[in-house]
């Protein structure tokens, strides 16, 4: 399964949020320039996860986002979805009915298309591992540096 590189925009932003928490509502210009990211098309993808109530946006010019949930209250599964949607990757459209199995006895069919069992229960077990999965896992597996790094990166494009 390919996904946009919103996925990626969009989960390093809320680690970052998550970093920055108490720092009051961060612009997305500040979020796109921390990792050199166009801020109009970012935008888009933090919109997003407004809508989707991961963000929470405030207007104006001391504006920007902040997590709307608590980072342990935030799965991976959520953010992807309100980038990507929630539509499954693989849509069997039961192509083996058609060709040479359209002749075929209707009880050749009674039962699921294996593939699309066998797909199945591949993004069930994806999707299980994403829910599982919060900003605050994500927070704890960083490395302290990471996280220095960015309150001081930020600290610093505030003065």
């Amino acid at each position: 399964m390919k996904m946009s590189e919103g996925v990626e925009w969009a989960l390093h932003c809320c680690l970052t949020l998550a970093w920055l928490e108490g720092e009051g509502p961060v612009p997305t210009s500040k979020l796109a320039a921390a990792f050199d990211l166009p801020a109009h098309y970012l935008n888009k993808f933090l919109q997003n996860l407004a809508r989707a109530g991961i963000l929470s946006s405030t207007a104006g010019s001391r504006g920007g986002f902040r997590l709307a949930k608590r980072p342990e209250s935030i799965t991976l599964l959520e953010i992807v979805n309100a980038v990507e949607g929630d539509e499954w990757g693989f849509r069997c459209t039961e192509i083996r009915q058609r060709g040479a199995g359209c002749h075929a006895a209707k009880s050749d069919f009674s039962r699921p298309c294996g593939i699309a069992a066998a797909m199945r229960r591949a993004e069930d077990a994806w999707r299980r591992e994403l829910a599982a999965q919060t900003v605050a896992d994500l927070v704890r597996t960083a490395p302290p540096s990471g996280t220095q790094r960015m309150r001081r990166w930020y600290a610093d494009q505030a003065r």
